[in-house]
């Protein structure tokens, strides 16, 4: 009863962030909000955790803190009206087995990437003064 329960709760978030993921592409939602939403889709179905899991009690809490409640604020962010229709594009690609999670990998990834490279100009900085 508990795996089951568990179970239609990951189903259900997965439908959520898909339709986090439709409302900012929708042009009537803010910049910001847009750029937040963003984030936290590319957090939410990336397999590579800000604070990986093996760091006792604090590995987990992006997956039981951060993720919730950054849906929470984007969510918020967002207009009612766009997430409404988000929610039913989400339920109809959910039953038609469409919801994908490549782009949140692709936009870890690029992150990661960019944050790489910032450090090793910072580094290169102030190796040279």
């Amino acid at each position: 009863m508990v795996l089951s329960a568990l179970r239609s709760r990951a189903k259900q978030l997965e439908k959520e962030t898909y339709a986090l993921y439709l409302a900012y592409r929708d042009p009537r939602v803010h910049w910001h909000a847009r750029a937040f939403a963003a984030f936290v889709v590319a957090h939410t179905v990336s397999p590579i955790d800000l604070i990986p899991d093996f760091i006792p009690v604090i590995g987990y809490l992006d997956d039981l803190v951060i993720t919730p409640l950054g849906l929470f604020l984007a969510l918020r962010m967002i207009p009612h009206e766009v997430m409404v229709e988000a929610r039913q594009q989400a339920a109809v690609a959910s039953a038609e087995g469409r919801i994908r999670t490549r782009a949140g990998i692709a936009i870890v990834l690029s992150v990661w990437a960019i944050g790489a490279i910032l450090l090793v100009v910072v580094l290169a900085g102030l190796i040279q003064k």
